[in-house]
């Protein structure tokens, strides 16, 4: 079985960024009890307050899907779309080099 890896990248509209880090710590809470989930660490940059990383690791594809279809996901995708730049947050996909 392969872990599907991931981070996203959210950066926050001016005077967002407190509403985002709220939000992306209330869906730590849910995701983290997904049963797929094996990591998934948010952060906001020291030296961009507007900009979030979120570390995610999942065990597997169908994990990744069943998150992807998570009451809890789908609301966090709405919610930001008028939070951050872009409507939404940036989707960068990870091969291991390990394997």
């Amino acid at each position: 079985m392969v872990q599907k890896s991931l981070y996203a990248v959210i950066t926050a509209l001016p005077g967002k960024e407190g509403e985002i880090a709220r939000l992306l710590n209330e869906l730590a809470v849910n995701v983290r009890a997904e049963p797929g989930c094996v990591r998934f660490e948010p952060y906001q940059l020291s030296e961009n307050p507007l900009q979030f990383h979120i570390e995610e690791t999942y065990k597997d594809e169908g994990a990744f899907q069943a998150h992807m279809a998570t009451k809890h996901g789908k609301i966090f995708n709405k919610t930001i779309k008028d939070l951050v730049e872009g409507g939404a947050s940036k989707v960068i996909f990870l091969q291991s080099l390990e394997h």
